[in-house]
């Protein structure tokens, strides 16, 4: 994803003169593709997320689209008083990347582990939330990123080469991506968690609907008022904190909806993880069915 995530941009940075990159010091061997072709549009600001977030939304405010690229956790949370601040209190156009969703990290230990991301940046207003779950919804949110208005967080996943869905189905911000439908029983996914959850349906002994819902913020609460109102059971799936995330989001509108539906949510649990292993193992822990 993190090829896509460049390769999409070197195209809209070839369309528009306005889009320039920042790096915290990070993206080796990925972003050098942009880099030789745009070396006036690329800066290397340093091991220095807060004043990366801060350059971001100076340049944005001068007439650059900004793309900030770093690590899940340094993106998000060392800098998270400057994000809120410079970019959403502002409604700067910056693009925060955070590169590693959920456990992708997972060996580099909890320093790395992403996994309050989404609550944190979900709760920001004027900030939109995308966490595609496969190359193409990836793709499909860069190229949508240009004309956006205001900061937005995308998190992508690391280098997979992964398609999960027909690449002709139209991806739109904001709108719910129907991946499978089904009869009774709805599994809800976001970000890294798509390619889990559709194995997980494989072993299943009936069709389930499945969504992959890779915009947080704003949330389609039309598709999961459909889901209530169609009296579906619906369960929520992602490698992220059970509190502030998806399971948390979709929460919210069943609350509102005033009617019973079975719910349940799939996440890490309320904790920190302390195993330095793997993404797989540390999936084995935490996310189960």
């Amino acid at each position: 994803m993190r090829k896509t995530f460049v390769d999409s941009l070197v195209q809209l940075a070839r369309k528009d003169s306005r889009v320039l990159l920042v790096t915290a010091d990070m993206g080796y061997s990925v972003l050098e593709p942009f880099r030789d072709e745009f070396p006036d549009r690329f800066l290397n600001s340093g091991i220095t997320e807060q004043a990366t977030v801060s350059m971001a939304a100076g340049l944005a405010l001068s007439g650059y689209i900004v793309y900030a690229y770093s690590i899940t956790p340094f993106i998000t949370k060392r800098c998270y008083e400057q994000i809120r601040l410079d970019l959403a209190y502002m409604n700067t156009n910056v693009r925060l990347i955070g590169v590693g969703a959920g456990f992708e990290y997972g060996s580099a230990g909890a320093t790395h582990h992403a996994t309050e991301d989404i609550a944190i940046m979900r709760c920001l207003p004027n900030m939109t939330v995308c966490c595609p779950g496969d190359n193409h919804e990836a793709k499909s949110i860069i190229e949508a990123s240009l004309d956006h208005k205001g900061p937005m967080y995308i998190r992508i996943g690391k280098n997979k080469d992964e398609f999960y869905c027909d690449q002709k189905q139209e991806i739109t911000i904001g709108k719910a991506h129907i991946i499978q439908q089904g009869n009774t029983k709805a599994f809800i996914t976001t970000s890294n968690t798509l390619g889990y959850t559709l194995k997980h349906c494989q072993s299943l002994d009936y069709k389930p609907t499945i969504i992959s819902m890779h915009t947080i913020k704003p949330l389609d609460v039309d598709c999961v008022k459909k889901l209530i109102d169609d009296g579906f059971e619906i369960v929520t799936v992602e490698e992220h904190n059970i509190i502030g995330g998806l399971g948390s989001a979709v929460a919210e509108i069943i609350a509102e909806s005033n009617k019973a539906v079975r719910f349940s949510r799939i996440g890490v649990p309320d904790c920190f993880s302390h195993y330095v292993a793997n993404q797989e193992l540390q999936r084995e822990k935490y996310l189960r069915f």
